[in-house]
């Protein structure tokens, strides 16, 4: 009989032989689990190292968030005194803008020159009267203020 067994496993092919079931199911019990009763037993040792534990990552935390602070103040201070330097040159490149501007509106010649445009004419003798300290009497006291003539010509 084991001979016609043998023959028969032969005589099916090995594609139809794999189809067959070839092993036992899995089964899946649900199985409830009460832990209601169990109490947690602390364990001192574990909360001091945990304590430590916590101690140590607050310090990091700490160290590692200052770092980052002054980091990132260095950065913007470097910002402030790039921007310092930049309206320094700025002002200073102003300064001698301005200085050159008054130099050149403060020449005698141009004076001189607009004053004759508006018909200006210079000045006699004794119509000048310097305040500088230096009177003309040489006594060096005190000048009494005098009204004077004085002749208003049209421009033009």
């Amino acid at each position: 009989m084991a001979t016609a067994a043998a023959a028969l496993r032969m005589a099916v092919p090995a594609a139809r032989r794999n189809t067959f079931f070839t092993g036992t199911p899995e089964i899946y019990f649900a199985k409830a689990i009460d832990n209601s009763r169990l109490v947690k037993v602390e364990d001192p040792g574990r909360n001091h190292e945990m304590k430590q534990f916590g101690t140590a990552l607050a310090c990091l935390f700490l160290l590692v968030f200052t770092y980052a602070w002054q980091h990132f103040r260095a950065i913007e201070y470097g910002y402030q005194i790039e921007s310092a330097k930049r309206e320094l040159n700025d002002l200073t490149e102003m300064n001698r803008a301005l200085r050159l501007e008054d130099a050149s509106l403060r020449d005698p010649e141009r004076i001189d020159v607009m004053a004759r445009r508006m018909g200006l004419v210079p000045p006699e003798p004794g119509q000048v009267i310097r305040m500088d300290g230096a009177s003309v009497d040489g006594s060096g006291g005190p000048v009494m203020a005098s009204a004077a003539a004085v002749t208003v010509l049209a421009g033009q």
